[in-house]
This record gives structure tokens, sequence and C-alpha cells, in this order.
């Protein structure tokens, strides 16, 4: 005979720092929510603790820092970034060409798995090839098309497919190239007339 257990449903805390805007989160609501004795959010569906990564045990892991030192650490972000803009709109140019987006993100995942390859390099520098960095970035490159898969713009979708072609291409080309360099001239073994 089978038992019936009724599992309790399994809690689901955000544990998030920050809001999609880049503020720091009140998590004075989350507190007070506990202190009252409200519910707090459930659902069926969370993955379970073994199904997340596996946790350091909290004697190892450094303590995190108070809800007034990350306050502190935002509002001195925030700014030292609103000082180095004024900075840059005094030189003549616009801070808006600092500020990130997605697209500015993967061009930059871009840039740096070809510098990885070899095939870019900065201004009067030499050629480096990291074959495991860039196949590390080219990975994440292909992770992140595939977590955001259905949330991007078209032009963000075509830009990641593009890319992920064009470095997997060139990572094959450098990883042959490097198997089997060219060979020096030799001796011609052809007859002289």
């Amino acid at each position: 005979m089978s038992e019936h257990r009724k599992e309790a449903p399994i809690k689901v805390n955000d544990r998030r720092l920050f809001t999609a805007d880049g503020d720091l989160r009140d998590d004075s609501v989350e507190e007070s929510a506990v202190a009252e004795g409200r519910p707090q959010v459930a659902t069926a569906n969370a993955p379970t603790p073994s199904a997340q990564a596996p946790e350091i045990p909290a004697s190892e892991a450094p303590p995190p820092p108070t809800s007034s030192e990350q306050q502190a650490q935002h509002d001195a972000y925030k700014q030292s970034s609103r000082d180095l803009d004024a900075r840059v709109e005094l030189s003549g140019h616009s801070a808006k060409d600092l500020e990130v987006s997605f697209e500015r993100f993967l061009a930059s995942l871009y840039m740096t798995a070809m510098m990885q390859l070899g095939l870019m390099i900065e201004q009067g520098g030499s050629p480096n090839v990291d074959l495991i960095g860039a196949r590390q970035t080219i990975d994440t490159l292909g992770m992140l098309g595939e977590k955001t898969k259905g949330n991007l713009t078209p032009k963000e979708q075509s830009f990641i497919q593009n890319a992920l072609y064009e470095l997997r291409m060139a990572y094959v080309e450098v990883t042959n190239a490097l198997a089997h360099p060219p060979q020096a001239p030799g001796p011609s073994t052809g007859t002289h007339g």
C-alpha cells in the first residue's frame, strides 16, 4: 500500500540585490513580510536545492555585505559614474557612448574571442593566441544565445548567430593551422634543365 504524503510547497526567495534598472532592491519588503507573518511566494516548479550549484559551507564563505554597506557601495558607484560622465562630456564626447547595451556586450565578447584567437590585435601589439580562453568565450556567447532564446530582438538574434558562425569557423581554422603548421620550403626534387 502506497503512502500519500502531501509535499510542502517550495519557498522561493528572490535574492537579487539590484532591480532591472540597476537600483538597489529594498530587502526590507521581504523582511517585513516575514515579520508580519504574511506568506511568501511558493511555486511547485521551483528547482530543488540539489538542482542548483553546490553551496559553499557557511564557514568557508565570507559574510555578505550588510544592507547599509550595499547601499553605500551602490551610492558611491553611481556618484563615480556621474563624475566620469561629466568628464567625458567636458572632453567633447557623449556619455551615451559609454552606456552598456546588450548588443555592445555581445560585441565585446566577439572582439574578445577574436583577440584570443590572435585574429585581432591591439594597436602596436602582437598577436597572442589563447585557444582555451577563446573556446570559453565562444561557449559563453553560445550559452547566452540559448538562455535568451525567445527574448531577443531580431537584430540581437542575428548578431549572435553570425558571431557564433564566424567565431566557430575561425576557431577551427586557427586550431587546424596550429596543428598543421606550414612546411618550410625544402630542396626541390625536380630536374633542372
